[in-house]
């Protein structure tokens, strides 16, 4: 049956854009994806070029709908990472970068006056890290809004990240137009107007809409911070006009942006998402058999270069440690919570790639064949000499605490990795055995934040759903599953962060009457994962050695203090 209507999902993640062509039934029928560029110009500083996205944005989205008529194209949306864009009155990028500086950009006695970084690097990353001083400045004063983000605000926010640029690049601050959250940048690109999205603001911007009904900008936090000079011009710096996800943004494409993307102008643009919550919002419409499919029964698990958990609640639930609750930031009318790791796939990655081993297997490895799957098949290999009755056992002896690049349950970016049971053995196996207990110890990280979701309120959570490159791994998605005692939702159609951008795009073309709807019927299905009861007390001992881990380095800090 020929699709009526089609829809083009944008999705720009940390080292690349994607676009998907999306028929109304949330099929994916075409994708492609571009790469962007990334300057790590001091340590945890990361930075992006708008310019450099934007153009990845057009060569993918006209790739997509190469041999489409663009009247068949009903509407587009786009979510993007939480990174934060600085641009001038005009539009033109702004630098954020202190590149060429010799200040320690730590010390809040230094003073920066002079801009000697580049334009071009006008977005700070997600991941950067450079505001840790800000971030426990602004937690110091306990402000109440802090209850709606797990009672800290964290580096990856974008508050910390405006003070840094405040206190140390003086110009850039002056001459700044509007900061943008990435994904609000991409429909103000496409559409000219600086609405913002609920989703963006409420999760990293500590815009407020709380359980009494009422939102605004805060003035006492941003006055208590210093940063009050942003509610100048009724906030327009950072936002006058907040729109749900999936609202109509202005007037739909501008005749410049259509050309560009090869569409017709005035095609409906859905008010953005943040990556995750993209990925959140395709993943739970997705149906198993045998699974409860009420929204408030799942904790979607949007696995990337980090991992976000998201879980929504028809009441406001305080999780201390899990950002929020947010109202109406993925569903309209519902709370969301979401707890989040700051380096999954990127952990995994770094594990492998810095092992002796791993050059010696590439070197060898199929050509079609991914190094996951190769050590997988030793994973597989080893259980089986060694008749265990699941491969979870072999890593009886060897345990990992995955926090590389901080924890932010725990809301503390300091926090760094440990590894207990090493030996001098190099070899494929003692990498594949490093690699198992480290996609172990993130499932014990998940198991975390659902236990603390379970402890505040949520006491209804009945599976988890998962997407991205991590869900197509089973060794990841049993570890889920038996770690947490949760039947894990793998669906059908992966790669459910497009699907949720072009959600975004059908119920701003008004194609459904509303994001619910949208969500059921588009969501899809998918296969489930059920526990293996036989490993359950195995993990649980693991688990708590993972929690005395996390115990152990803090005694280890206080061993070492004045030293």
């Amino acid at each position: 049956m020929t699709p009526r209507a089609y829809f083009v999902g944008v999705d720009v993640g940390t080292g690349s854009v994607r676009a998907a062509l999306v028929t109304e039934n949330g099929k994916i029928l075409k994708n492609h994806a571009g790469s962007t560029k990334t300057w790590n110009v001091q340590p945890d500083f990361y930075e992006q070029s708008t310019d450099d996205i934007w153009a990845a944005v057009i060569s993918c989205v006209k790739e997509v709908i190469k041999g489409v008529s663009p009247q068949d194209i009903k509407g587009i949306g786009f979510d993007a990472t939480c990174s934060l864009v600085c641009v001038d009155k005009f539009g033109n990028p702004l630098t954020v970068s202190p590149s060429g500086r010799t200040e320690n950009f730590h010390n809040s006695n230094q003073k920066a006056n002079k801009i000697l970084g580049n334009n071009q690097q006008n977005v700070i990353l997600w991941l950067d890290h450079r505001a840790v001083k800000e971030t426990e400045y602004i937690n110091s004063f306990n402000h109440p809004v802090l209850q709606y983000v797990g009672g800290k605000i964290f580096p990856e926010m974008e508050t910390p990240k405006l003070l840094w640029l405040k206190k140390y690049l003086k110009d850039t601050w002056e001459k700044a137009g509007y900061f943008f959250d990435l994904p609000d940048f991409l429909t103000w690109r496409a559409t000219d107007s600086t609405s913002r999205s609920s989703c963006s603001l409420v999760c990293k911007w500590t815009y407020q809409m709380k359980v009494d009904g009422t939102e605004s900008w805060n003035r006492t936090f941003f006055e208590q911070i210093g940063l009050l000079d942003l509610a100048q011009d009724n906030w327009s710096k950072i936002g006058s006009v907040v729109q749900y996800p999936g609202a109509p943004v202005g007037n739909g494409l501008s005749e410049r942006a259509a050309k560009e993307l090869g569409l017709f102008p005035g095609t409906p643009v859905g008010t953005s998402m943040i990556d995750a919550h993209a990925g959140g919002l395709g993943l739970i419409g997705c149906e198993a058999d045998n699974i409860d499919p009420h929204f408030e029964t799942r904790v979607g698990l949007i696995c990337g270069t980090s991992t976000c958990h998201m879980a929504v609640a028809k009441e406001a639930i305080f999780a201390p440690g899990v950002w929020g609750p947010y109202k109406s930031a993925m569903i309209p009318g519902m709370w969301l919570n979401e707890g989040g790791q700051s380096a999954t796939g990127k952990l995994v990655d770094h594990v492998i790639d810095s092992h002796p081993a791993t050059s010696g297997i590439r070197k060898k490895l199929p050509e079609n064949m991914h190094i996951i799957e190769y050590l997988n098949n030793i994973i597989y290999d080893l259980a089986k000499k060694q008749q265990l009755s699941n491969p979870a056992h072999l890593t009886r002896d060897l345990h990992v605490y995955p926090d590389f690049h901080g924890n932010r349950l725990l809301a503390n970016p300091t926090l760094k990795g440990m590894i207990s049971g090493l030996t001098l053995n190099s070899d494929e196996e003692n990498l594949a055995m490093l690699y198992l207990a480290t996609v172990q110890a993130l499932s014990y990280g998940t198991r975390q934040i659902i236990d603390r979701l379970k402890d505040s309120g949520y006491q209804n959570i009945k599976s988890t759903l998962i997407c991205g490159g991590l869900s197509k791994n089973p060794i990841f998605t049993a570890a889920q599953a038996n770690v947490c005692n949760l039947p894990v939702i793998c669906p059908d159609e992966i790669e459910s962060v497009l699907l949720g951008s072009a959600i975004l795009g059908a119920v701003a073309a008004n194609h459904f009457d509303s994001l619910e709807h949208a969500i059921h019927s588009m969501g899809g299905k998918g296969k489930a994962v059920f526990p293996d009861p036989d490993v359950t007390a195995f993990h649980d001992k693991k688990y708590q050695v993972f929690l005395k881990m996390h115990d152990d380095q803090i005694k280890y800090r206080e061993l070492m203090e004045g030293s």
